[in-house]
């Protein structure tokens, strides 16, 4: 279902409404220094300026807002450049949750799991993305497994229904402390359904 990154596209998504943080390009930024070194971002810098969206991925400060549209670009245009498959996109979306230092501080300070889940999420969300809400519907932590929503018409790409199932999977790495996670999205926009869903699993 991914199409090809052209102008075509990038103006589609620059289209699109709401805004992201600056913090969700450092994370990129950080993710393609650690794989492709300081070469791979100056190929992904002259490949973001050939589409028409120049990004100084060094300079982006965390709480500026930018099309969330540029979000996507971004994830397509690492795709492209370095021959990314789908797991290096959701290896991706693993390493930012990981990384960030927002969602270490949310689950350290607060003690309940529950209470991390169903309250702090998605005010976690929204201090990243003007758009779209996650509404936490389930958490059994006997049964370990999660149901999450995206709802409010939060179609982007399918790249980032990926990109963001994994993110999902690093968050409850760190509430559960668990390296056997996975997800599933039993619901999306681009496969006809009104909403995200996701199912979490853990070990």
């Amino acid at each position: 279902m991914d199409q090809e990154l052209n102008k075509e596209l990038v103006d589609k998504l620059m289209a699109l409404p709401g805004e992201a943080r600056g913090v969700v390009f450092i994370t990129d930024y950080n993710y393609v220094l650690k794989e492709m070194g300081e070469d791979g971002l100056k190929k992904l810098e002259e490949e973001m300026t050939a589409l028409g969206c120049p990004i100084d991925y060094k300079k982006i400060d965390t709480l500026s807002f930018h099309p969330i549209g540029l979000r996507v670009i971004s994830l397509l245009a690492i795709k492209k450049v370095f021959s990314f498959n789908d797991e290096k996109i959701k290896e991706m979306g693993m390493f930012a949750s990981k990384t960030s230092l927002m969602l270490k501080l949310f689950i350290n300070y607060f003690l309940s799991r529950q209470k991390v889940f169903f309250e702090e999420a998605p005010k976690i969300w929204h201090k990243h993305y003007s758009s779209g809400e996650l509404i936490p519907l389930e958490l059994d932590e006997e049964k370990k497994y999660s149901i999450i929503q995206i709802k409010n018409n939060y179609k982007l790409h399918p790249v980032f229904c990926m990109y963001l199932g994994s993110y999902f999977c690093g968050f409850f790495h760190m509430l559960f402390k668990s390296d056997e996670i996975n997800f599933q999205e039993t619901k999306c926009l681009f496969r006809g359904d009104e909403y995200h869903e996701y199912k979490i699993t853990w070990k």
